[in-house]
C-alpha cells in the first residue's frame, strides 16, 4: 500500500474531524453575531427614543445612542471571537492601552466634550437665549458637543469651547420671561422730588409695553454735585426689553418738561482777577 495515500487519508480525516468539531462553534458564533447586531440596533433606537422623550438636545441624543451602539458592538465582537476559541485577554489589553493613548492625546477635546455634555444635559441656556460668558456676549445660535456658537449684536460669530464655558459663570440674560429696565435721571435741587416722581410714574403708566405688576418705581438714590439723582425702574417682557429701554429714555425729558422739572447740567462760576490794577 502506498504510504503517501495513507498520510493523505490521515490528513483528510484530521481536517474533517476539526471541521466537524468547529462547525457548531462557527454556527453559534454567526447566529450570536446576527442576533446581537439586531438587538443592538433595537437598543440604539430605544435609547434615542427615550432621550427624545426627555427632551434631550438632538446632538447629544445622537451621540449617546452612537456611543452605546459602538460599545455594545465591541462587546459583541469580543464575545463572538471568544466563542471561536480566540483568547481575548491580550486583545482587550491592547484596546485599553489604545484608549488611554487616545485619551491623553485628546485631553482638551475631551474636556470640551464633557462640558458640552453637561451643558446639553443641565441646559443653563438654550438656542435663542442671550448670554454673557467668557468675556463675550450674544445670541446662542447653536450648541454642539464641543463648542457653543454665538452671534453678537453687530452680527459677529463667536465660538466658545464648552469646557471652560461649563466651568465658569454664565449670565443668561433672556432666561426669565420679564426683565427690569434700570434708568437714572438727575433733577435740579430747585425742583420738587414729588412732582418729578409723579411725572415719571405717569409716563410709565402711559406705555402699554411697561408692566404694572410689578409696578414701576421711582426713587431718590443720591445727591450729586449738581442734581438730585433718581432711579427709574420699570418691568417689561424680555422680548421688548430694548424697545422699552430706548423709548423710556426718550420719554423721560418730555415728561419732566411737562411737570416743569429741569434736568441740570454742570455749571461753574469763573472769577477773573485783574492783577494790573
Amino acid at each position: 500500500m502506498d504510504t503517501s495515500s495513507i498520510d493523505l487519508q490521515k490528513v483528510m480525516d484530521l481536517v474533517i474531524e476539526h471541521v466537524v468539531s468547529f462547525a457548531p462553534k462557527l454556527a453559534l458564533a454567526i447566529v450570536t453575531l446576527i442576533v446581537g447586531l439586531w438587538l443592538i440596533s433595537l437598543v440604539g433606537s430605544a435609547i434615542d427614543y427615550l432621550l427624545e422623550k426627555r427632551d434631550f438636545n438632538i446632538s447629544l441624543r445622537k451621540w449617546l445612542s452612537s456611543v452605546a451602539t459602538v460599545l455594545l458592538k465591541a462587546c459583541l465582537f469580543i464575545s463572538v471571537i471568544s466563542m471561536l476559541g480566540v483568547k481575548t485577554t491580550s486583545f482587550i489589553a491592547i484596546l485599553g492601552a489604545a484608549g488611554l493613548a487616545v485619551g491623553l492625546a485628546l485631553q482638551g477635546s475631551l474636556s470640551n466634550f464633557a462640558g458640552g455634555v453637561l451643558i446639553l444635559i443641565f441646559k443653563p441656556f438654550k438656542v435663542g437665549d442671550y448670554i454673557v460668558a467668557q468675556g463675550e456676549e450674544g445670541v446662542v445660535e447653536a450648541i454642539d458637543v464641543f463648542c457653543t456658537f454665538l452671534t453678537t449684536l453687530d452680527n459677529r460669530r463667536i465660538i466658545l469651547p464648552n469646557g471652560p464655558l461649563a466651568g465658569e459663570q454664565i449670565n443668561n440674560v433672556t432666561h426669565e420671561p420679564i426683565r427690569r429696565v434700570d434708568l437714572s435721571v438727575g433733577i435740579s435741587y430747585n425742583n420738587s422730588v414729588d412732582e418729578a416722581e409723579r411725572a415719571l410714574l405717569e409716563m410709565a403708566q402711559n406705555d402699554d409695553r411697561i408692566l404694572q405688576d410689578p409696578a414701576p418705581f421711582v426713587g431718590v438714590v443720591g445727591y450729586g454735585d449738581n442734581s438730585i439723582d433718581l432711579a427709574v425702574w420699570v418691568w417689561c417682557k424680555t422680548d421688548v426689553y430694548w424697545d422699552v429701554y430706548f423709548a423710556t429714555n426718550r420719554a423721560i425729558k418730555p415728561a419732566l418738561d411737562g411737570a416743569n422739572v429741569s434736568i441740570p447740567f454742570p455749571q461753574r462760576d469763573v472769577h477773573i482777577i485783574d492783577k494790573s490794577v
